[in-house]
């Protein structure tokens, strides 16, 4: 099934540190097309992560954002796309909670 969204940010920080990806070196820039083109990706189909089990969330995600479901992107070279989906009135919105690098995305998560 198919599902289009909006793209939004959890919050401003992490909009800044985006589009601060754009304007950065050349791994940065580099960074910056693979997590836009994932966006254009969710904005078309927000279900094209991989849910992540509830009962693996980290609860930072649910402290600081309140959110009730976890997906994975998977980005080049080992990155990963953190996001949410969720309903705003009769909108579908893709929240972008971060990108982590495999490391961190394992540490994050405790893997």
């Amino acid at each position: 099934m198919k599902l289009p969204s909006d793209i939004r940010f959890a919050d401003e920080n992490i909009r800044e540190a985006f589009y601060k990806l754009e304007k950065g070196d050349d791994s940065e820039r580099e960074l910056f097309k693979f997590i836009n083109q994932a966006l254009d990706n969710l904005e078309e189909n927000a279900f094209c992560g991989i849910q992540i089990p509830k009962r693996l969330i980290p609860k930072v995600y649910i402290t600081k954002y309140s959110v009730k479901n976890i997906w994975k992107y998977d980005l080049p070279k080992a990155w990963r796309l953190i996001y949410s989906i969720v309903n705003d009135e009769i909108v579908v919105v893709s929240l972008v909670l971060e990108w982590l690098d495999h490391k961190n995305y394992e540490k994050r998560f405790k893997y």
